[in-house]
């Protein structure tokens, strides 16, 4: 044989060899197994279910984790945002939904400036805190008038609150670590305990005022301090789960701020950054389903139907991320064929009316005595059933044209009350001297907390998975971020078979001594 025919038989060895290698990966690209190995190939298709901020943050982590030829679908049925939406009244928008993030809501952050938004900083205003019958305290413009009121009234409780907020905040902000080196965790629990240890999961099953009064807070400073906190922000009282809770008085910090344009351009800047197919349609059963290989073995897939517009359709997938609350049926998705059966859910949802008023407030309903003038621009209240409002609070729009300002008579101002009923017309006459516009928004806001919680399973079969499984320890913008990350890394870590990076013990030691 020549050396130029030994050389051509060579390269022909070679190529074949290399084609013979694209072949075994391009029939192994749907992810087969071969024997008994974990799947290597990405997958095709991926569908989410859910355009809030849980299902767009997973649109983006997906992408980051899976890469750019992996096909992700998003189904909605309502609009791009969900609990993140703003309502329209006078030409303007205002916040209805999610309306503050805290300055240590990393993933937040990291959004904001990877899409190019802006920011808008939550405004200083003077808050009163009402009971029923007076204002238990009042905010002064005076920094050290407040402190002086603060100690006279609660002691040193204030201060202590804060140190015990910025302790839990420190043992939190371990989860962004733990992401970063693609750490993660197949449930609730085990996320908690990752980052706050027997502490934290503790919290999930005693309340907030449990837990405060054995740290040794006054029983008065949890009801004119910390219930109305909880009724602001989640619209119940001081017996919901501790870390809810914690997460609740953070939401009292400085440094507070949102997105110019409102919050729920996020999601729609996490959709378009993804890449990710949007599907406006209702998603109404999810049926697994198995399809024969040329090699003889068997596939699993998810088939997923949906309606639209143009009728009903459906389409296979390989993996399911499901970013909508599951309970009592609010998702209206049926779960066909499945063995074991995917697990119910009978969590209720808090019902929570917004009701936005250009109008007076009607000072002497709250006993304040004029003159002076009415300086509160918020008022929380205790818990006491004869208050028919959580809280009412002076808001601006999201977004303002020309100087960036908005000039509203010191009598007449955009309100936003939060009330467990739709306001009557004799509340609202209560509430206001006089009013021009009304818009009324309602929502299932987040869970009804009731501990000792059990939180749903994050993994709900193989390659499907709930996002909203974080609600249960707490609601918040932030957490659903943190396990949308979660899930895409626990998503690619199950598929590519990388055990040793799911529900390592130790984390925070092991990082450290790796470091």
């Amino acid at each position: 044989m020549s050396r130029t025919a030994a050389l051509s038989l060579c390269s022909f060895l070679l190529c074949s060899l290399w084609i013979g290698t694209q072949w075994g990966s391009t029939s192994k690209a749907r992810g087969e197994e071969e024997g008994g190995q974990q799947l290597r190939y990405p997958p095709n298709k991926i569908a989410i279910i859910g355009a809030g901020i849980g299902g767009t943050s997973a649109a983006f982590f997906l992408r980051q984790k899976f890469g750019r030829d992996v096909q992700i679908d998003i189904f909605e049925r309502g609009e791009v945002g969900g609990r993140l939406a703003t309502v329209n009244l006078e030409g303007l928008e205002y916040e209805a939904g999610g309306s503050i993030i805290h300055p240590l809501n990393l993933h937040m952050k990291n959004f904001v400036k990877d899409l190019g938004l802006s920011v808008c900083q939550s405004q200083t205003s003077l808050t009163g805190i009402y009971n029923g019958e007076e204002f238990v305290f009042e905010e002064s413009e005076w920094f050290i008038i407040n402190i002086i009121k603060l100690i006279w009234k609660y002691g040193f409780n204030f201060l202590r609150m804060y140190m015990w907020v910025e302790d839990i905040m420190d043992k939190f902000m371990r989860i962004y670590r733990y992401q970063s080196f693609e750490y993660s965790f197949s449930t609730v629990e085990s996320l908690l305990h990752a980052i706050g240890g027997n502490d934290f999961t503790h919290k999930i099953n005693c309340t907030i005022d449990e837990i405060m009064q054995r740290a040794g807070f006054s029983q008065k400073f949890i009801h004119e301090i910390v219930t109305p906190a909880m009724r602001v922000n989640y619209g119940q009282n001081a017996k919901i789960n501790g870390f809810v809770g914690a997460v609740s008085l953070a939401g009292t910090d400085s440094g507070l701020w949102a997105v110019e344009g409102g919050n729920k351009r996020v999601c729609s800047g996490l959709l378009y950054s993804s890449k990710a197919q949007f599907i406006l349609g209702t998603v109404f059963s999810i049926e697994e389903k198995t399809r024969p290989r040329r090699t003889g073995s068997t596939l699993k897939l998810f088939e997923v139907s949906y309606q639209t517009a143009s009728g009903t359709l459906s389409n296979l997938y390989d993996i399911i991320v499901i970013a909508t609350p599951l309970d009592n049926g609010m998702s209206g998705i049926n779960f066909l064929n499945f063995n074991p059966p995917i697990e119910t859910f009978h969590k209720h949802y808090q019902h929570i009316v917004s009701t936005f008023i250009h109008g007076c407030i009607n000072a002497s309903f709250f006993g304040w005595q004029e003159p002076p003038a009415f300086s509160l621009s918020g008022i929380l209240t205790t818990e006491n059933s004869k208050l028919f409002v959580n809280s009412i609070g002076a808001v601006s729009p999201v977004k303002v044209e020309g100087n960036g300002t908005v000039e509203q008579a010191a009598s007449h101002r955009i309100w936003k009350v939060f009330s467990p009923k739709s306001l009557t017309e004799e509340q609202l006459r209560l509430l206001f001297v006089s009013y021009d516009s009304v818009s009324e928004r309602k929502w299932l806001a987040y869970p009804q907390y009731n501990p000792p919680e059990k939180c749903p399973p994050i993994i709900l079969h193989d390659r499907m998975y709930y996002i909203n499984a974080i609600e249960r320890a707490a609601s918040a913008m932030e957490m659903s971020a943190i396990a949308a990350k979660n899930v895409a890394l626990l998503a690619h870590h199950h598929w590519y078979g990388k055990v040793d990076r799911i529900d390592q013990e130790d984390l925070h030691e092991k990082l450290k001594s790796e470091l």
